[in-house]
């Protein structure tokens, strides 16, 4: 395997042509790192791969096919990699009694199985170079449900869960696991929970994204470089000393001490 100072590495970043995904990945590109951009969007990979000439890679597919997994791997057969970032969309909003046993099977498909197999491939490459970042993206609904959220809050307690134990089985390999759980931010998905609020509450989008920024205590909806920041600081070699943490990016939503 080649050798590498990891703290100018190659990180795989999932979901990475927008939200979250995108911002962790700029945030990391920024730095100087090169990243393997995994997404279903071959067109939007592509641009990502123009902006950041030289230093973008990219694997196009759906993360919950076990062969999207194995391109992963080949494309990192050899070769030193610093870290992932494990992101990707979730499951529609619904209440417990507007879910039927296909959400919550589909749930268990988009939220865990797929973080599960992917990192149980990854891990033994880190255990082998001796140095690793793992982190997870779930949500703040682990720590103060959301409405409307069952299946998400349900199924990301389970990945915490998961990387919590996994911190403690591989730390003294030299690497960490660690998880984000965002409130509020400008993405996609939170846009369908403004639909959803409207629908409920016969209320505009606007009047349902009002309600969420008054929810906060800094008064506005975050933006995904609010959490690319902290989420590539994770990833580096100087946030050796922290693992199996679940740490908030919320603007102050969740009313726990701990929160």
């Amino acid at each position: 395997m080649e050798k590498q100072d990891p703290s100018k590495g190659l990180f795989v970043v999932c979901g990475a042509t927008s939200g979250f995904g995108r911002g962790v990945a700029d945030k990391l590109l920024d730095s100087g790192n090169k990243v393997l951009a995994v997404a279903r969007d071959e067109k939007k990979l592509k641009a990502l791969q123009q902006d950041y000439e030289g230093r973008v890679e990219y694997v196009s597919g759906d993360l919950t096919d076990a062969s999207v997994h194995q391109r992963i791997m080949d494309h990192l057969t050899g070769r030193f990699f610093s870290g992932i970032f494990l992101n990707a969309a979730g499951p529609p909003a619904k209440s417990i009694e507007q879910t039927q046993m296909s959400d919550w099977d589909q749930a268990y498909q988009s939220l865990l199985r797929w973080k599960v197999d992917l990192t149980k491939r990854l891990i033994p490459v880190m255990m082998r170079q001796g140095y690793g970042r793992v982190l997870f993206l779930e949500s703040s609904s682990v720590k103060q449900p959301i409405e409307n959220l069952v299946l998400s809050t349900s199924l990301r307690l389970a990945v915490v869960g998961y990387a919590k134990t996994l911190s403690e089985e591989i730390a003294h390999h030299g690497i960490t696991v660690n998880v984000l759980a965002p409130g509020y931010h400008d993405t996609r998905a939170l846009n369908r929970l403004f639909e959803k609020k409207g629908r409920d509450l016969n209320i505009t989008m606007e009047e349902a994204k009002k309600n969420m920024e008054n929810q906060t205590q800094v008064g506005f909806i975050g933006k995904p470089g609010h959490l690319g920041g902290l989420a590539a600081w994770l990833l580096s070699q100087e946030a050796d000393y922290i693992t199996g943490q679940t740490i908030s990016v919320d603007g102050g939503v969740i009313k726990g001490i701990f929160g």
